[in-house]
């Protein structure tokens, strides 16, 4: 970490391979959009050698972000894996996307690594959601570092920086967020602002200046020392707080120089156990430089102070059945227990799935078995099969570099798993396992959407299968009661994503229309109705005659169907018709075309013909009468009314009970629900939170989070239910 000789690079254009645990490190880079993390990818795998020029492979293209739909949206909309060598390691560094909507492909790189890189810009500093997920890697004990991007922006101030992230990442320790170096400026330029030129270590009191291009080694001058002395003292008291050996701090502070070599030894082994995080400094590699500011410095905390997978405990297991088996153990020779991270289709090779072992080893065209989880009520296929499998490779920007095997620990993309879905897990043929779900938002933001011809229909279905496959964090719904077709989404670029894939992916083109809400009609008042249903037109006619009164029931008491017929006036054979015929006019509704619900029916009187009386007859009289009745009262619209539960920190609260108000909503109460956050319930009408996974984001900073539930269905106040019925009419 700045004290240990630079590593030799590897070298471009070969796989990245590791041979043991030990020496792999999975790394996922978190941050918010634009705050630089694809960059400073790039700019690591140049200095390790893995690219000829910032950036590029041997193709011409990028090693992130690489993706068609990212280059025209200019940010990153998916997980991304670039595996590279240092210090005789195999880095396998997973950038993720920094914007909300894609939270789930985050989530992902985070169940996949072992230690996060939280990439922070000086220009923008840390916002709500960075801290959220911090909180959640806390949370797990998941080792974490900071990176300081955007140096070389006017105003930035690595300085203030340091301050704000251990201000915001510290929590009851702001010591335990502390720099390792700091950096150095260059003559100041026209505008004022003095470049960063390298970096001096803390702990080794060395300069490493990057002016030339790459990384050199040098003593610091007699006016710099003094700049580092005091964070240089913080940092050594910081390390040693967090040292295992109790009696360091005590020998410190009775003047003893402690050995850099313990210093940075107790620095790994509290960065390895989560319990400190180092503040570093990155900027980008200059035109036609070889190596970017602090990379090295950044692969050397990586390699040397992030733990190996063998040091990492593996998610629980089952049997698919649900037995409990024991925990993997991160042995290459042991039973094969693998998980599939990402899945992703290429027009070439077919469906391709990111794997990360943990344990066991897989091998090129071994029978596997895969096992999902079920989870139907997102649209994916419930799937318990035995899978061959295809080649192994590791990404590389486009390019597939083929392995021989991949080892517990290690990371790999797998090719041919057809059946295989973002999140199953892979084991023996023998001895099936299912890995415990990582957590998944919840997608709320719906996205109705139909076949553009009927060439696009033929393949809507397969389309979407694939595209719910890829993405559990999309949920299908065909509703039965709107009749539509319905993709729920995180957010319009989450939406705008997936309206571009099934177009230039699986060439399907679709329209998206208007999201209905599954309104109903119930019974103001009590109303009587006759349907008369007689019709002589030579050879059999039709005749019935039905008298009926409807009642309004409670709300959720549906429909009740009563019999009160004296003497014979219909025959018995003939009521359970009249029941069919109400029953299936109040499917279709009675006023606006909403299903009616919440009466009670009660069949009074009527009359029949002995020869011309029929089944069908009576059914067209119930449906009569019933019609008759909702003319003669109004018929109220009721609207489906959803609970929901918002989590938001509390300086946001104000602001979100304010927009649920604005919403027609009901504030049924607050609670702590955990230090600085609180939870709002309320109840607001379907109709007005359509888009509230968008307006939850902005008025909450993105801090915000909710889930909903249906509650019930209630009136609609009057003037709206004259409104739908009006456009109703316009359109009909």
């Amino acid at each position: 970490m700045g004290d240990k000789a630079s590593a030799h690079p590897g070298a471009a254009g070969r796989a990245a391979t590791a041979d043991h645990p030990s020496s792999v490190r999975n790394v996922v880079l978190v941050g918010h959009s634009g705050s630089g993390k694809t960059t400073l990818v790039e700019a690591l795998a140049l200095t390790a050698g893995a690219v000829n020029r910032a950036g590029r492979v041997e193709d011409g293209g990028t090693v992130s972000d690489y993706d068609e739909i990212e280059h025209r949206q200019q940010r990153s909309v998916q997980l991304s894996l670039v595996p590279v060598e240092w210090a005789g390691c195999k880095i396998n560094i997973l950038d993720t996307p920094g914007y909300a909507d894609f939270v789930g492909e985050l989530r992902a790189g985070l169940r996949a690594a072992d230690a996060a890189l939280f990439v922070v810009s000086a220009s923008d500093g840390v916002d709500g959601a960075t801290r959220m997920v911090w909180e959640e890697c806390a949370a797990v004990g998941m080792p974490r570092a900071i990176v300081v991007t955007h140096l070389e922006a006017a105003r930035a101030d690595f300085t203030e920086m340091t301050r704000v992230c251990a201000e915001a990442f510290g929590g009851d320790d702001p010591d335990a967020v502390l720099p390792l170096y700091l950096p150095l400026h260059g003559p100041e330029g026209p505008d004022g602002h003095a470049p960063v030129t390298g970096l001096i270590g803390l702990l080794s009191q060395r300069v490493f200046d990057y002016a030339s291009g790459e990384r050199k080694e040098a003593e610091p001058g007699p006016e710099q020392l003094p700049l580092v002395e005091e964070a240089r003292n913080r940092l050594i008291e910081g390390i040693i707080a967090e040292s295992e050996d109790e009696t360091l701090m005590d020998r410190y502070l009775g003047g003893e120089e402690i050995d850099v070599k313990t210093l940075v030894d107790d620095l790994e082994r509290a960065v390895a156990r989560g319990t400190f995080h180092p503040v570093l400094a990155a900027a980008p590699a200059a035109e036609g430089a070889r190596q970017g500011i602090g990379t090295v410095e950044l692969l050397e905390l990586v390699t040397g102070g992030f733990p190996t997978p063998l040091e990492r405990t593996a998610p629980e297991v089952t049997t698919p059945q649900g037995v409990a088996r024991p925990t993997p153990v991160c042995a290459p020779d042991g039973p094969l227990v693998a998980e599939v991270i990402k899945t992703s289709s290429d027009p070439y090779v077919g469906r391709v799935s990111l794997v990360r072992v943990f344990s066991g080893t897989l091998h090129p065209d071994e029978t596997v078995h895969v096992s999902g989880h079920g989870m139907t009520d997102r649209g994916h296929e419930d799937h318990d099969v035995d899978e061959r499998i295809g080649a192994l490779s590791s990404p590389f920007g486009k390019q597939q570099r083929t392995l021989a095997s991949c080892i517990a620990g290690d990371i790999a993309c797998v090719a041919k798993l057809t059946r295989a879905e973002t999140g199953d897990t892979l084991s023996g043929k023998d001895d099936p396992l299912l890995m415990a779900p990582w957590a998944m938002p919840d997608p709320l933001l719906p996205l109705a959407i139909q076949a553009h011809s009927k060439a696009d229909e033929d393949k809507l279905s397969q389309g979407l299968s694939r595209l719910v496959a890829e993405d559990p964090t999309m949920r299908l719904e065909q509703n039965p009661h709107t009749h539509q077709l319905v993709l729920w989404c995180l957010g319009e670029a989450h939406k705008d994503v997936a309206l571009e894939r099934l177009r230039s992916r699986y060439g399907v083109q679709v329209d998206v229309v208007p999201h209905k809400v599954s309104l109903r009609e119930t019974f103001g008042d009590t109303a009587t109705g006759r349907g008369r249903h007689v019709k002589q037109s030579g050879g059999h006619g039709q005749y019935a005659i039905c008298e009926i009164e409807v009642a309004p029931l409670p709300p959720g008491s549906g429909i009740e169907f009563v019999d009160k017929v004296v003497g014979g006036a219909v025959p018995r054979q003939f009521i359970p018709s009249v029941e069919k015929g109400v029953r299936a006019q109040a499917a279709k509704g009675v006023a606006a075309g909403y299903p009616l619900v919440d009466v009670r029916i009660t069949l009074l009187d009527g009359k029949a013909h002995s020869v011309d009386s029929s089944d069908a007859a009576f059914q067209t009289a119930g449906a009569l009468a019933l019609r008759e009745a909702a003319a003669d009262t109004r018929i109220h619209l009721l609207e489906p009314v959803a609970e929901l539960r918002v989590l938001v920190p509390d300086d946001y609260v104000g602001p979100v009970m304010s927009d649920l108000s604005g919403r027609r909503g009901r504030v049924v109460g607050t609670e702590q629900a955990g230090p600085g956050r609180t939870l709002v319930r309320a109840e607001v009408p379907e109709i007005e939170i359509g888009r509230y996974a968008v307006d939850l984001r902005s008025v909450s900073h993105g801090t915000g989070r909710f889930d909903r539930s249906y509650a019930r269905h209630e009136p609609m106040p009057p003037q709206l239910a004259d409104k739908i019925r009006e456009s109703l009419e316009k359109t009909a």
